[in-house]
This record gives C-alpha cells, sequence and structure tokens, in this order.
C-alpha cells in the first residue's frame, strides 16, 4: 500500500474535496479492489446525480469488483466482516449509508445499534479497508428536523468508525492531513508522524513532472543536482494481496472477470499477429539501404510488427523498467555482500547507479518493486501457496498499470541475493539442467572468483532438488518450492503483459527463469518476450535455447539484470526508426529517370557549356556525348591472343583505344580459347 502500517483507515472530507480520489489512491497498487457502493441510484430524472455516479465508475479499473449494499444498510456491516485477510476493500462513502439507513423504508429502525454493529466488524476486519465519508462537523446546524437527524447519524457514525480504525485523514482542497497516524511497521506502541500528501493527479505522473519536481528540489538546496533525471512512479514495498473468488473453469480470454482474477494452467492469450512479422521482414528487402540490410537485427522488426499489429512498427517511445527485488535466503545468496541488493535498490529509487541512469538516457521510467523474501530451499519451500497467487496477481497487476498509462514496452530487471542459484533450480525443475552447468561464477566486490561461494550455492539447489524429488513439478509448486517472490512477481509480469498485448524485454536468470515457468501457465507469453543479449550467463543461454529466443546480440555485458538490456535499447530503435522512415528503392524506371534528370542537370548547368573548361567540354576529351552517367560503356581490347575486339559484330574496335602498358603477357601463360 501507499501508506504503510495500517490495516484500515478513514478517509474524511468536505464535498469535493477530493477524499474519494485519494481513497482510490491508497489502494491503487492492489491488484483487486471489492468496491462497495452505498448511495442509491437517485432520481432517474436527476442527470446531475447519475454524471456523478459515473465520473466514479469509470474511475475504477476494470480488475475492481462492485457490491451494491443500498438496498439493506445492515448489509455493510455483513460485507465488512465477511472480508478476507487477502482481500482490499473500498467503501464510498458513509454519507450515502446513513441516507439509507434514515430512509423512512427502513424505519422504525435502531440506527445506534446499526452503527455500533458497522463500527465492531471494522475493528475486527482482518482485509485491507478504506472507508470514505462526509465530514460535516464544520458546517452549520442544519435549519429542518430531517437535516438535523442526518448530520446527528453522520457525525456519530464517523466517530464511532474512526475510533475502530487505525488511521484517520481528513482531505481539504485536495491536501490530506493525517489526524490519526499509522502505527509503527514494527509493532510498537507509537505511532508514526505521517506528513502531509496531496491528493494524486488523475492521470500518471509524466517524466515531465518529474524533471520538474527534481529541478525544484536541486533549486530549493542551492546546488548543482546530477542524478539522472526520472519520472517519478509507483514504488510499492509490499505485494499486495488479491481479492476475488476463483473461477472454477480455465479462461477462454482475457482472465479479468467480476469473479476476480484466477492465473491457472491452460489460459488462452494472445498472440503476436502472425502475417504482419513476416510482411515486415519483406518489407525491408525493398528499402532504399545502400549494403546488404540489417542482419540479424532483422529479427526486431518483425517482432515489434507482430506484437504492434502492423507492417510498419514504430520505435518503442514509452518504455518502463520494473526493476524486481527480493533476497533469497540460505546457502543460494551464498558469497553475496549482506545489504548489498537492497542498496542497489535505494540507488534506484535515488535515480542513481547504472540502472537508473541509462534508464533516463533512454527516456524510460523506474519503477523498483518490492517482492516476498523468500526462505533457504535448501530446506523449505522458498514461498507458502498463497503468497505464489498473490505473488502471481501482483506482477499480472503491474503489466496492466504500464499497459494503461500508456507503456510500449516493458524491461524486466531484477537485483536480489541469491537470483543466480533460485534461476538454476528453476531450470533444474523445468528443462533437466544440471545445476553446476547453469550456475555463474560468484564474483566478489574486488573481481575476484569465489568458488566456495560457487559451490556452497550448487549444494544448496542439489539439497533443494533432492528435498522436492517427488513435489509436483508444475508451475505454481516449481514457484513455491523453488522459484522464490522475485520469480513469482516475473511470471505475473509476462502473463499481465502478454494479455494486454505488451512486449517484454527479458534480460538474465529471473526474467528467463519466469518464461520458463510461464509456459504451463500460458505458452504464449514467450511469444511476447525479446532477448537482446545473453550476458554470458549460462542459464539465460539455456532458457533462451529452450524458450526458442535467440539473443540478437553477444555483446557479454555484465551491469546488471535489466542494464544490460538499457544498454542495447538503443540500437534497437533506431533500427526500428530506420524501417520505418526508409523509401522503398527505385524501379528500373525510376532509376532511368533519375539519370535523365542527373544528365540535364550536368548540360545544362552553370559551368556545363561547349567550353573546354566545362563538364561539356571534359566529357568531349574522353570522347563522350555527355557527362560519364550518359555515356555508352566500351569494353577496352584484350591484351594477348584472342578475340580482336569486343565490340558488336560488324563493327570495328576504337580507333582511340589504348595500348595496354609493359611488354605483352608470354602467350603460352594463357589458355588457348
Amino acid at each position: 500500500m501507499s501508506v504503510d502500517g495500517w490495516n484500515t483507515v478513514l478517509v474524511l472530507g468536505g464535498i469535493r474535496s477530493g477524499k474519494s480520489e485519494f481513497a482510490e489512491f491508497l489502494v491503487a497498487e492492489a491488484p483487486t479492489v471489492r468496491y462497495v457502493a452505498t448511495s442509491a441510484a437517485g432520481d432517474p430524472t436527476d442527470a446531475e446525480w447519475a454524471a456523478r455516479l459515473e465520473a466514479h465508475r469509470a474511475r475504477r479499473p476494470g480488475s475492481w469488483t462492485t457490491e451494491e449494499t443500498a438496498d439493506d444498510p445492515r448489509r455493510l456491516a455483513d460485507v465488512v466482516a465477511s472480508a478476507g485477510p487477502n482481500e482490499t476493500l473500498l467503501v464510498d462513502d458513509l454519507g450515502g449509508w446513513v441516507t439509507v439507513l434514515l430512509d423512512p423504508a427502513h424505519q422504525p429502525a435502531d440506527d445506534t445499534a446499526t452503527i455500533a454493529e458497522l463500527a465492531d466488524a471494522v475493528r475486527a476486519c482482518p482485509a485491507r479497508l478504506v472507508l470514505v465519508s462526509p465530514e460535516v462537523g464544520l458546517s452549520l446546524v442544519p435549519t429542518t428536523p430531517l437535516g438535523r437527524a442526518f448530520v446527528d447519524a453522520l457525525g456519530a457514525a464517523n466517530r464511532a468508525v474512526a475510533d475502530a480504525c487505525d488511521a484517520v485523514v481528513l482531505v481539504v482542497a485536495g491536501q490530506a492531513c493525517w489526524l490519526k497516524a499509522p502505527a509503527a511497521p514494527g509493532g510498537g506502541g507509537g505511532a508514526v508522524p505521517a506528513p502531509q500528501a496531496a491528493v494524486p493527479a488523475p492521470a500518471a505522473t509524466t517524466a515531465a513532472q518529474g524533471a520538474a519536481a527534481q529541478g525544484a528540489a536541486t533549486a530549493a538546496g542551492g546546488g548543482h543536482d546530477d542524478r539522472a533525471a526520472l519520472p517519478q512512479v509507483l514504488t510499492p514495498t509490499t505485494a499486495p494481496e488479491p481479492a476475488g473468488a476463483p473461477w472454477a473453469a480455465p479462461t477462454m480470454a482475457l482472465p479479468v472477470v467480476a469473479t476476480g482474477l484466477v492465473i491457472q494452467p491452460g489460459m488462452e492469450l494472445p498472440m503476436p499477429d502472425e502475417y504482419t512479422g513476416p510482411q515486415a521482414v519483406e518489407r525491408l528487402a525493398t528499402l532504399d539501404v545502400p549494403g546488404a540490410g540489417l542482419g540479424v537485427l532483422e529479427r526486431v522488426v518483425g517482432f515489434a510488427a507482430a506484437t504492434q499489429g502492423t507492417p510498419t512498427p514504430k520505435p518503442w517511445d514509452s518504455v518502463r523498467v520494473l526493476l524486481l527485488h527480493g533476497d533469497h535466503a540460505g546457502g543460494a545468496a551464498a558469497g553475496a555482500p549482506p545489504g548489498e541488493s537492497a542498496r542497489r535498490a535505494a540507488q534506484a529509487r535515488a535515480g542513481q547507479g547504472v540502472l537508473a541512469r541509462l534508464a533516463a538516457e533512454n527516456g524510460a521510467s523506474l519503477q523498483v518493486v518490492e517482492t516476498p523474501a523468500s526462505e533457504p530451499i535448501e530446506r523449505l519451500p522458498a514461498l507458502d501457496h498463497e503468497q505464489v497467487e498473490q505473488a502471481l496477481r501482483y506482477g499480472w497487476r503491474l503489466a496492466e498499470e504500464a499497459a494503461e498509462a500508456g507503456v510500449r514496452l516493458l524491461v524486466l530487471a531484477a537485483c536480489g541475493a541469491g537470483t543466480d542459484a533460485a534461476a538454476a533450480a528453476v531450470l533444474a525443475a523445468t528443462a533437466g539442467a544440471e545445476p553446476p552447468a547453469v550456475l555463474g561464477r560468484v564474483v566478489t566486490a574486488g573481481g575476484e572468483i569465489d568458488d566456495a561461494a560457487w559451490m556452497r550455492r550448487c549444494a544448496a539447489v542439489r539439497d533443494a532438488l533432492h528435498r522436492t524429488r517427488r513435489s509436483p513439478r508444475d508451475a505454481k509448486d516449481v514457484l513455491a518450492e523453488l522459484g522464490g517472490g522475485d520469480i513469482a512477481v516475473a511470471t505475473g509480469v509476462l502473463l499481465g503483459a502478454t494479455a494486454r498485448r505488451l512486449p517484454v524485454l527479458l534480460d538474465g536468470p529471473v526474467g528467463l527463469a519466469a518464461g520458463m515457468v510461464s509456459r504451463d501457465l500460458a505458452g504464449q507469453a514467450r511469444h511476447w518476450c525479446l532477448l537482446a543479449d545473453h550476458g554470458g550467463h549460462p542459464a539465460v543461454r539455456l532458457a533462451a535455447d529452450v524458450l526458442g529466443l535467440d539473443p540478437l546480440l553477444d555483446l557479454r555485458l555484465d551491469l546488471g539484470e535489466g542494464a544490460n538490456a538499457l544498454t542495447a535499447l538503443p540500437l534497437l530503435r533506431s533500427v526500428l526508426s530506420l524501417a520505418a522512415a526508409l523509401p522503398a528503392r527505385p524501379g528500373p524506371d525510376d532509376a532511368a529517370t533519375v539519370a535523365d534528370e542527373a544528365a540535364a542537370a550536368g548540360t545544362g548547368g552553370d559551368g556545363a557549356g561547349d567550353d573546354g573548361d566545362g563538364a561539356g567540354g571534359a566529357a568531349a576529351d574522353r570522347g563522350t556525348d555527355g557527362d560519364d552517367g550518359g555515356a555508352e560503356f566500351v569494353e577496352p581490347e584484350p591484351a594477348g591472343p584472342g578475340p580482336a575486339t569486343t565490340a558488336p559484330t560488324g563493327t570495328t574496335a576504337s580507333a582511340g583505344a589504348a595500348e595496354p602498358a609493359g611488354p605483352e603477357p608470354d602467350p603460352a601463360g594463357r589458355r588457348a580459347d
């Protein structure tokens, strides 16, 4: 969640204060949300009220589900009480709920008892719960009995629910002020002071806005900030809990429906266009290129054409880098400096380091994603099955958010201790690889080879495979037993990107291991992946061979997973730009026309007259009619025995043909014709 340390929060605010937008912002990172609507439909002739309701509906993502409680105000407490610990609920709003509660159709009723039931349900709710309510305490006392009854009931409801919630925030003119701060994440009794936060704008923050904010911070500091300018993007700290009921059958289309999201084997996701890719490659042969063409980089054009559905694909103008940070405990992380991966992730968040610099150079946004930490696979499963489901849904939602923000290419990156060993274990389970053959050498911070650490990693993978020798080898079991949080989230990203027809640039063992796992869930996912460089990593080489992903380059870069791909991205964009902008090669008729135009320009321009110093005079000296482009070619006579002339039959050799310099070759040294 965007604000940590709370499980339930009450968002108060006046009319048009931005309270609903702020509440939606709090749950924006959850893959699915159950939206509980409390207001009645209203008068069908009231167009303004209908427009308000429609505006609320339009803001909800497609993965959210909506539940109505207007028919029975007591049902709201039941909905909150029955929510599970893996769900996220957004109740909007308590003002509408009180209106329904006071409706004569529900009278006589014990309003105080109903409000107390709701407060008790909120206090005991295990789910992530956000409630929205109007703050009426600052207004005048209504002059009508019905108005006073409404204000009294809503004030009592706000007080009871605020007391039951972990946190309370008041939104005034779009500015969020925390009245009851969230508890400390460490479980201490104190409260964490929560800074004021503005309600986010409806549109995603752009790169220009991020650059402007950075410039303002630099100006405030009075010095020059040489950090790479990166757009401000979401940087979640924990994987949100999924919501929704599971499906009973495999999906035959995009698996986002009202009942929730289920990721399971046999999903039928979209495939790239099977016609536009070959058409784009065939079109390359017709372009006006002086050389032999683009070589192996023709595959980039074919891939982009198939994923974009056009024979003339455009360069990827909007790119997002997803940096997955999650450590693996135990022997898998042998030789990794403690805290190094966390330092890399923090560095990326600050716009520093190799990955952030390259992202800035490419104009790409960077999103740091915290994934669940993995247990020592030699002794325990890396994750439990519930965590795997959460991680898959979370990755899917990350891809959906990128697609909704207009991203055209995802770059999958990772930084975490033990990722190489986890990928090797996944490859051993899915492709029958020998762990020592796919585990890269361990290099210390000083550049030395640590073979002892490499052997401990091999032993950890060996013991993990022995521990799971009788376990199923389906996708989710492999992720739970061996893969861990980062590979599970990466698998969800690949599946979600496939569902949204969003290509993914892979780079490194985590992305390739996720590609291996995704085969059993949706075989279409690998067709949306592109591998720029194998980096010399043995696991990447093997997984790419199994998936049919031929690396485009052989640069053997080792800048970190994701950074290698960003280094190659400008080259890939240049290829797409050329393929889209170059004209077709002129045909024979077009070439003749160009030659005639050139000849005309050579004889009718300045200095091209009969004067001996001009081009025409020079051509006359050579015995031709005009410039070289319009002269008839005459082959010189061969030296030595052979035909006396190469002129056509009935003609003689040119009298002005030059004799060869030097002695005549020995006839004995030539083959007689």
